[in-house]
Parts: structure tokens; C-alpha cells; sequence
């Protein structure tokens, strides 16, 4: 078993070889102006590469690519068995990696490292294994015509796909977008986040190692605004999907307008509620998992519980109980496996979050926890736990969506009232519910408005359970075998024998 100390880590980080290119057609690339960026690392704000920025020239480069690689049917023509058994190499040659793609994470967006290696990676391969398995298990379908006629509804896979993915999970969101895409037998085009390229680019090279061909998986870094435009607006990207803000993803149904009406699908904001009914007799496990639905990954997470309903009978209670696992946090170098919560990705996420933090003291709330920013080993990029209580729901900070490890408490005092709470929102991604009533369970779960709601726990998550959201938090649904209905077209054929 590897020693996944601290000493580890650290000598691994200077180790470490970062590909900083495009990677097109099966090979690192240059963007064509030669232009590049830079790369932070948020534990030291120092710079960890210089990646090259594509714009559209190279977005044109790796459509085509993209295109010629789909209409040769050298991936589209195979079997989905054949699919299965490349994709299943990378989903192991992922588990054979796995220290490189963790530390990969960490470096360039803050995550704690064990966070990384345990939740990120493994689960990356387990959803690409899932798939996997999946795609040689679903029919085609035979309407019931009756004699004289066979019409058969076959799914075929679309095109070329662009997947642009969030900084926050760089690479487990691209394998929820890649895995469907890729076991449908499409081309797929990714765009990461211009924070956090790394694993998505050594994800890539893996890619061709297990047996994918090239031009199947190309990836194109740079600026949303520029490369992920440039993919929007592309005439032969046949669909786009997005995960990201509710801002970014509008535009994405504009670049959709502006050309070829591609299909767009969007995972977007959250603002999801947490509630705690009176009647839920485990309030310790209720309060470990409101704290790691709002503390986890910094906080930077669409469907963070980030509103806490509680009943006013125990509200007092709850709140001690959150103030004392928010102060149990550990915040320090990503790199030490005794780290629960590492810096925020850059500084300008830093100045929003506090920024709303300022703006809900100046609009009456209290912080009981936290309430600032930190620096540790020189990088000023912390965020401490915070806690707000007795907001209401028309603050500020408890509409928009903070992206921190910000918690809002809010007081109810019947059920009616907490289900009015819980979808006075724009948003509706997800949301938990903490009942000893099978009745309420249900009934509550059924009157809110979110993707996902769950029961008992915070953040309810599986591969073969899909995830998206109502309202503005998106259109469609990743994971599960739901999220083939994005990559496939259903082709109907009427054979006539009369």
C-alpha cells in the first residue's frame, strides 16, 4: 500500500510533469498564435505553468479532427462491445495513475489531495467503468405495427461533442460528459477550465493508451470567453454541454441560436436547501452532513447545501452543533492528508466570496462562525468556514449563489412554511430533507422543486441516478443511463411488406 503521507505528497508535487498544450488529433499541441496563460497554484498563489490559450483557429483545428475521426467510423463503427473493452482499459490505466491525476487536482485548484485520490479520481473511474458496462446492455426498440410492416427505433450516436467543464472537479465532470458521449460512439472535443487543465490533458494521453483513436478525444485550453465561445458557436459542433454558472450557461443558448441550433445541455447554479424538520431524532448525523454539504471542496460545489432550513423548536440546538464542526475544520496545505479544507481556486473567486460576505453583515447578519478570509503559508486565498444565522430569505446571501464554504440559517416553524422557503429561489438543483416520517418524506419530496432530493442524507449521488436540475440550475440530466438521451438521435425505419 503507497504511503500517502504528507512527505509523499510534497516530493511527488516537485516531481510532477504538467503538459501545458492543446491536445489535438492524438498529440500535444501549440496554440497556432503561440499565445499562452498562466496557471496558479492556490496553496503557494505562485505560477504552476504557462498552458497554451487556443482560440478559434485551434477550435477549428480539432473539430475537424473531431469530424473526421466520426465519419471515418473508426470509434462510431465499432461494436459497443469493442467500445467496452478501450474504455474499461482507461477507466483501470486512471486507477494505474491515480497519485499523478489526484496531485493534478490539487495543484491547480486547491482541493485537498486525499479528496482528490478517494472522491474525485476513483470515482471517475468508477463512473467510466459504469458506462462501460452499460452501453452493450441497452436494445434498439420495435414498434408494434402488426403485420405488413417492421418499424424498428434505433439509437445512433450524433456527431461531435463539445464538453466544456468547471474548475471545481475538473476531472470527474469531463468523464460525466466524455463517458455517454464516448460509449454512444461520438467524437468528443473538451474544454476545461482555463484553472484547472491538467488532469483533463493527462486523462487524454491516457486515452490513447488504452486504445482510443486519435481524433476521438481532443482537448482545446484557453478562456471560456474565447475557446469555449468559439465551440459554441461552431457550425459542425453538433452538441454542446455545459457545466458552470447559470450566466455562462445562457450564453451558451445564445452561441446555439446564433448557429446551428445544436442542442445545449446545461448544469448550471444551486442554492440548495438543507432541511431539518424537528421530528429527525439523529441530529448528530444530521449535523455531520450539513456540515459536509456546505464545507466539502471548499464550498465549491453547484448543489452545496448551502441554505440550512431548521425548525425553530431546534434551531438553537442545530446551530451549536454546526458552529462546533465548522471550528473542527482544518484549513492548511492541500498537500497534508490532515487537510479538510484548502484554499479557494483563485482570487477573484476569493473577492467574490467575500464580497457577499461583507455585503450580508451590512444587510443585519451575524456571522457564528468564520466570517473572513485567512492566509496560511503565505497564500491569502483561504476562506474559513462561515456561518450566518437567523437569516431570512430574502438576503442577499441567502439568493445567490456564494460558491464558498458560506452556510445561511434560516428558521421555520411548519411544514408548509419550509417547502415555500425551500423553492423561493431561482434554482433547483438539489435538496435534503431530515425526517423520522416516512409521510413527511415523501410528501415534502415530492412538493420541492429540485433534480435531486435527498432523504436522510445531503448530496445523494450515483452513477446510476441522474443528475441536473429544475428551473435555473439547467436543462438535462448527467449520469445515468438517462444521459445517453444527450449523445444518441432515435432513427425510426418503416419496412413496408405489403
Amino acid at each position: 500500500m503507497t504511503d500517502h503521507s504528507y512527505a509523499f505528497w510534497q516530493a511527488k508535487a516537485k516531481t510532477i510533469t504538467l503538459k501545458n498544450l492543446a491536445f489535438i488529433n492524438g498529440e500535444y499541441r501549440a496554440a497556432q498564435s503561440a499565445a499562452t496563460y498562466e496557471v496558479i497554484n492556490p496553496a503557494t498563489e505562485q505560477l504552476l505553468a504557462e498552458v497554451s490559450a487556443c482560440d478559434e483557429a485551434d477550435v477549428d483545428a480539432a473539430v475537424s479532427c473531431a469530424r473526421s475521426s466520426f465519419d471515418s467510423g473508426v470509434w462510431a463503427g465499432k461494436t459497443p462491445s469493442e467500445r467496452k473493452a478501450i474504455v474499461l482499459k482507461l477507466a483501470q490505466l486512471i486507477i494505474d495513475n491515480k497519485e499523478e491525476l489526484a496531485l493534478l487536482e490539487t495543484l491547480d485548484m486547491g482541493k485537498p489531495v486525499m479528496d482528490a485520490l478517494n472522491v474525485d479520481v476513483m470515482g471517475a473511474s468508477a463512473i467510466l467503468t459504469w458506462y462501460a458496462e452499460a452501453a452493450d446492455k441497452i436494445y434498439d426498440e420495435i414498434a408494434p405495427t402488426g403485420d405488413g410492416a417492421l418499424a424498428t427505433m434505433t439509437r445512433e450516436p450524433i456527431g461531435v461533442i463539445a464538453a466544456i467543464v468547471p474548475w471545481n472537479f475538473p476531472l470527474d465532470i469531463a468523464i460525466w460528459k466524455l463517458a455517454p458521449a464516448l460509449m454512444a460512439g461520438n467524437s468528443v472535443i473538451v474544454k476545461p477550465a482555463e484553472q484547472s487543465p491538467h488532469s483533463v490533458l493527462r486523462l487524454a494521453e491516457l486515452a490513447i493508451d488504452a486504445g482510443v483513436p486519435k481524433g476521438v478525444f481532443n482537448v482545446v485550453t484557453g478562456y471560456g470567453h474565447v475557446a469555449g465561445k468559439a465551440l459554441g458557436l461552431h457550425n459542425d459542433v453538433d452538441v454542446a454541454t455545459f457545466t458552470g454558472s447559470t450566466a455562462v450557461g445562457k450564453l451558451f443558448l445564445r452561441y446555439s441560436s446564433e448557429s446551428n441550433m445544436k442542442p445545449v445541455w446545461l448544469e448550471t447554479g444551486g442554492k440548495s436547501p438543507n432541511v431539518i424538520f424537528a421530528d429527525c431524532e439523529n441530529l448528530e448525523k444530521a449535523a455531520d452532513k450539513a456540515a459536509f454539504g456546505i464545507f466539502f471542496n471548499q464550498g465549491e460545489v453547484c448543489s452545496a447545501n448551502s441554505r440550512l432550513l431548521v425548525e425553530n423548536s431546534i434551531k438553537d440546538e442545530f446551530v451549536e452543533k454546526m458552529i462546533a464542526r465548522a471550528k473542527a475544520v482544518v484549513l492548511g496545505d492541500p498537500l497534508n492528508p490532515e487537510t479538510t479544507m484548502g484554499p479557494i481556486v483563485n482570487r477573484k473567486q476569493v473577492d467574490s466570496i467575500i464580497s457577499l460576505i461583507e455585503r450580508a453583515k451590512t444587510e443585519g447578519c451575524v456571522a457564528v462562525a468564520g466570517g473572513s478570509g485567512a492566509t496560511i503559508d503565505g497564500s491569502s486565498l483561504y476562506v474559513q468556514p462561515t456561518i450566518f444565522n437567523d437569516v431570512t430569505n430574502q438576503m442577499t446571501i441567502a439568493r445567490e449563489e456564494v460558491f464558498g464554504p458560506v452556510l445561511s440559517v434560516i428558521g421555520f416553524d411548519s411544514e408548509e412554511e419550509a417547502i415555500a422557503i425551500a423553492n423561493d429561489t431561482p434554482y433547483g438543483l438539489a435538496a435534503s430533507v431530515w425526517t423520522d416520517s416516512l409521510n413527511r418524506a415523501h410528501r415534502v419530496a415530492r412538493k420541492i422543486k429540485a433534480g435531486t432530493v435527498s432523504v436522510n442524507t445531503v448530496d445523494a449521488l450515483s452513477p446510476m441516478t441522474p443528475f441536473g436540475g429544475y428551473k435555473q440550475s439547467g436543462i438535462g440530466r448527467d449520469l445515468s443511463i438517462h444521459a445517453f438521451d444527450k449523445f444518441t438521435q432515435v432513427k425510426t425505419t418503416w419496412i413496408d411488406f405489403s
